[in-house]
């Protein structure tokens, strides 16, 4: 009991150390991940950039390391699954081999998709990374630190944005 409660303590301060600030000379900083999803009537399940993976959307998740210094170069490898929720409603749980069933089918409806984006020029001030998932499963990414719909924010499209007919092709 005694082992188990040392190796739960140093797990949880390793986790906390990880999202303060990274120390040597690799010089990187770490920030929150973030994600507004602009796509109405699309779920996203989860999502992962550099391999720094978000279990679901909403609030910061900590967290993603990102270089001290912008270079042209950076990018965003960011990777999503999407529920386009074309499942039908579930059965009852009492019935567990229809529920099955149904769990299976709703889980091969869910799509993968990953893009790899520019991060943009930042300097000193970056708040960590904000994925924005738009129509056509395109993303742009921003470290700023202020809000989405703020004066100064740079991603303007809007909310609840319909997929088109036909995305254009790659």
């Amino acid at each position: 009991m005694k082992r188990m409660l040392i190796s739960c303590s140093l797990l949880l301060l390793s986790m906390m150390a990880g999202c303060s600030q990274a120390s040597g000379d690799d010089s990187y900083t770490a920030g929150d991940l973030r994600a507004v999803n602009h796509v109405e009537g699309q779920g996203i399940n989860g999502f992962s950039v550099n391999g720094y993976h978000v279990p679901s959307l909403g609030g910061g998740y900590c967290c993603i390391m990102l270089p001290e210094k912008w270079t042209p170069e950076l990018k965003a490898r960011v990777e999503w699954e999407v529920d386009p929720h074309t499942a039908p409603p579930p059965p009852s749980y009492k019935d567990w081999d229809n529920y099955l069933v149904w769990e299976k089918e709703l889980k091969s409806s869910f799509k993968q998709h990953s893009a790899i984006v520019n991060i943009p020029r930042y300097g000193k001030e970056r708040c960590g990374l904000t994925v924005h998932f738009l129509p056509c499963n395109q993303v742009k990414v921003t470290t700023v630190c202020s809000g989405y719909g703020t004066e100064n924010y740079p991603i303007k499209e809007p909310l609840n944005m319909k997929e088109p007919a036909a995305c254009p092709v790659k």
